[in-house]
């Protein structure tokens, strides 16, 4: 057996090449691209489970209401009828765009964390995804 950092390898070892050259290397490419492509799979089904979703915001504790879909669209608008006063329209707009933007802000965190449970190994290479 050939000696390498003070270890016996074994030369009839599939697993471990003593070649510079890495006899082994094609498989070993081909692997990671067959996993890589299973990855990109997942992705796009965690992008589809997300965009069947709904996600709501609230403003002003609750008296306008956003629900928006994982896809960005918007499903439905609820406003407390109380609050609409004809004299404050601009308060209402507020709430409304505050409303819209925490769901969007929810949809970011979902997709943000399932594609950190899916690439969640791939450190530097997750921000590229």
């Amino acid at each position: 057996m050939a000696k390498r950092r003070g270890r016996s390898v074994n030369p009839f070892d599939s697993k471990k090449s003593l070649s510079k050259r890495g006899s082994g290397s094609g498989g070993g490419s081909k692997n990671m691209l067959q996993q890589l492509q299973g990855l990109q799979q997942e992705m796009l089904d965690a992008q589809e489970e997300i965009a069947e979703k709904t996600f709501t915001g609230t403003a002003g504790g609750g008296i306008v209401e956003a629900v928006v879909t994982g896809d960005r669209k918007m499903k439905d608008l609820i406003i407390d009828p109380e609050v609409v006063d004809p004299n404050d329209v601009a308060m209402l707009q507020d709430l409304i765009i505050a409303a819209i933007n925490r769901a969007m802000e929810e949809i970011d965190e979902a997709t943000a964390d399932r594609m950190t449970d899916l690439t969640g190994g791939l450190g530097a290479l997750q921000d590229l995804l």
